[in-house]
């Protein structure tokens, strides 16, 4: 298993703000060896699946599903804060650990039927994963899974997700 991991997970504690503990993947990205086990373990899990794109969340989803779509050979959909997508686009608010927040994707970005993976790097409330399912859903798409380096198992990120399926790398309590 990707027991490799954890010790490439960096804990900022009180970042962004007091309380929270954050976990910084910027040493995972920076050794190409643990980073690339990481998109092998993902690729490994997908490569037999049949699937028309990945979806990544801004920022860090953006490095772990771009790498992964690359892999599987499949087109990769951003989805963004609000404002950052220059075409027509469909938002969704939702609540963050440590605040609000709005998330966007173009209009066009998927079609009716497309069946996707969502990635991102951490799944902590799971707010961010859940709103981006309902844009990935507004536009008549199915997430085949919802996949995550990383879980903060305690929060329950993954309840929030209801019926969608939640794949995860590693888990920290």
């Amino acid at each position: 298993m990707p027991d490799f991991i954890k010790p490439f997970i960096r804990n900022i504690p009180d970042f962004p703000k007091p309380g929270i503990q954050f976990k910084d993947i910027t040493p995972l990205l920076s050794d190409q060896h643990a980073f690339r086990r990481t998109i092998d373990l993902l690729e490994s899990r997908y490569c037999l699946q049949t699937l028309d794109r990945i979806v990544g969340i801004d920022a860090r989803g953006f490095i772990f599903g771009a790498a992964l779509a690359d892999r599987l050979h499949l087109g990769f959909v951003p989805v963004r804060k609000e404002g950052k997508l220059p075409a027509d686009t469909h938002d969704h608010c939702y609540a963050l650990e440590y605040g609000e927040a709005v998330l966007e994707i173009h209009t066009d970005a998927l079609k009716e039927g497309d069946q996707v993976v969502v990635v991102d790097d951490l799944i902590a409330t799971g707010g961010t994963a859940a709103a981006t399912c309902a844009l990935v859903e507004k536009l008549g798409a199915k997430v085949v899974e919802c996949a995550f380096v990383v879980e903060l198992e305690g929060l329950k990120g993954r309840e929030k997700l209801g019926d969608s399926e939640v794949f995860s790398l590693v888990g920290f309590g």
